[in-house]
């Protein structure tokens, strides 16, 4: 450890924790910190970064492996019995608020942060063998816009889905942003990844029975009020830009459009993936959880 930086260890009943109290940028443990901006990186180590005080503290309470917590030091009075609740293993950091910015480059709202191992992805037949009936999923084709991706993942859980598969031409849910902006509920929903869209949902449809429907605002055959949703289902949602690709299109049994007016002919994605799982929740006569959408970044 270099001079410019202390090393203290805190014990307690439960575990010991690590402290780190960072006086300077050269201690190795805060390079994930400091290369933020870089999520290619990230996804090579394997990484990924929680940032937020609801954020982090799902986080820890997840079984995810956590590598370290980099705050400032009111946080940490906050945080002491969490963290000595947490695995000997975690490093935490503690700085001011001004130097936390530094680390990081730049203006945080919230002086706490985290980073963890990327868990590893559901397969689909675990993704199949844990879900409920009826079945319910959402697949991405296309999604490559981090805030989205997260507020979509938040709708997941909020609405009960049983798995996000994520194609081959989308972000993967652990993007930083993403994380933020799901609210840390990515640490609950199975993340399916897969490497060709089109084959998965065959299988879905052909082997298991699932019908596959896509939310595509440009057809004028079917609205989502006249769409059945009642049995095991696989949604499918695309980017605003581009949609869903016309290949993966061909792979649905059907497709439907949120009927709307004003001249507007299209959602941001994330809330229409939210208007089209409150109709499957209605028609399936579920309850909506109210935990899921009470907080706010």
């Amino acid at each position: 450890m270099e001079d410019n930086v202390d090393f203290q260890r805190v014990s307690s009943y439960h575990t010991s924790m690590n402290i780190v109290t960072v006086n300077a940028l050269d201690d190795k443990g805060l390079r994930p910190y400091q290369t933020l901006r870089r999520p290619l990186e990230h996804e090579q180590e394997g990484i990924f970064v929680a940032e937020g005080e609801k954020v982090v503290r799902r986080l820890l309470a997840s079984s995810l492996a956590v590598r370290s917590v980099l705050l400032t030091p009111e946080w940490l009075e906050t945080y002491r019995p969490v963290l000595e609740a947490a695995r000997a293993d975690v490093v935490v950091y503690v700085a001011a608020k001004p130097l936390l910015e530094s680390i990081v480059g730049f203006h945080l709202h919230q002086g706490i942060m985290a980073v963890a191992m990327i868990p590893r992805p559901s397969t689909l037949q675990e993704a199949l063998a844990r879900a409920r009936r009826p079945r319910l999923f959402v697949a991405v084709d296309g999604l490559t816009n981090a805030e989205n991706l997260g507020v979509l993942v938040r709708n997941c859980a909020a609405f009960g889905v049983d798995a996000l598969i994520v194609g081959e031409t989308s972000s993967s849910p652990y993007l930083r942003r993403a994380v933020r902006n799901s609210m840390g509920t990515v640490f609950n929903l199975p993340v399916v990844h897969v490497n060709n869209l089109v084959e998965t949902l065959n299988i879905l449809r052909e082997a298991h029975g699932v019908r596959v429907l896509a939310a595509h605002p440009h057809t004028e055959h079917r609205t989502l009020p006249g769409t059945a949703l009642k049995n095991d289902c696989c949604i499918v949602f695309g980017s605003e830009g581009e949609g869903i690709a016309s290949h993966v299109l061909a792979a649905c049994d059907e497709l439907f459009a949120i009927p709307m007016s004003g001249g507007v002919d299209s959602l941001n994605v994330a809330s229409a993936n939210a208007v089209v799982l409150y109709e499957v929740s209605r028609q399936r006569g579920g309850n909506v959880q109210e935990d899921a959408g009470d907080d706010n970044a």
